[in-house]
């Protein structure tokens, strides 16, 4: 929900902990070797009207910023998945876009194949490089590696990353369940970003069931009614929108844009 996201990035900081994300420096960031699953882009208002292309790129003298938190959509069409020439990274039969760490060969086809910029490779060994002993303290230190997450593998060099909805606690809630011979209930799993989230931004859930918080927030139904199941969903929330909707990708992941509250004289 971009109207209460603050752009704090609690998320992003909680998804690197959650997943043992490698914190490459300053530097690597220059070189646009970035690590992070999730980043936060920024846009600017602009005083231009809408058909001046040139002049919206032009922020205003105090702009408005919507924040908008990016990582992996989980596209239910995904480019990704079809350009892997090892089968990598699949699609789940709940929806998820998922890696397969040791099948990657580091081809990064993936990665230029994905509208949103969201996979990141290793380029280095970042647990075990001296030269990141600085940035990077959780996976290069004795003390650091004791906070590591032991459900989330480290990735090696020449392996591709990427959000993967915190699959793994998804499966501590499953097998919870499984135990206590009972369905997973609706909001039992929170993702590492959902729960840092300090203003109740990100809502996680499952968008098959109609009785769920997310399917409510966003007022889904099926495109095709005989299938109520089928991914295809419609959301009849007026507020509620997909990233890149008109290139086809399906994303599963839904924004619901900011809202302006202007001054009756200037609106």
């Amino acid at each position: 929900d971009l109207n209460t996201c603050t752009g704090c990035a609690a998320c992003v900081v909680a998804c690197n902990v959650e997943n043992n994300v490698a914190l490459v420096g300053r530097e690597e960031v220059i070189n646009r070797r970035e690590m992070h699953w999730l980043r936060i882009d920024r846009y600017y208002s602009s005083d231009a009207e809408v058909t001046d292309w040139k002049g919206l790129e032009d922020a205003s003298d105090n702009p408005e910023v919507v924040f908008q938190p990016m990582m992996c959509q989980h596209c239910n069409n995904a480019p990704c998945e079809t350009v892997c020439p090892v089968a990598a990274t699949t699609h789940s039969s709940e929806g998820l876009n998922q890696m397969t760490y040791n099948r990657c060969i580091g081809t990064r086809y993936c990665a230029n194949n994905c509208p949103y910029k969201v996979r990141r490779f290793n380029w280095f060994k970042y647990h075990d490089n001296k030269q990141f002993e600085k940035s990077n303290v959780a996976q290069t230190s004795d003390i650091g590696k004791m906070v590591l997450n032991p459900d989330v593998t480290v990735r090696s060099r020449g392996v591709m990353e990427k959000c993967s909805f915190c699959v793994q606690k998804i499966q501590a809630g499953k097998l919870t369940a499984k135990k206590e011979r009972r369905e997973l209930q609706d909001g039992e799993v929170t993702t590492a970003c959902q729960t840092a989230c300090s203003t109740g931004a990100i809502t996680f859930g499952d968008m098959n069931n109609p009785e769920s918080k997310i399917s409510k927030l966003l007022k889904l139904r099926p495109a095709n009614p005989e299938k109520p199941y089928s991914i295809d969903k419609i959301a009849d929330n007026p507020r509620a929108y997909t990233v890149l909707e008109e290139i086809g990708v399906k994303p599963n992941i839904f924004y619901l844009s900011k809202i302006r509250n202007k001054d009756s004289a200037k609106a």
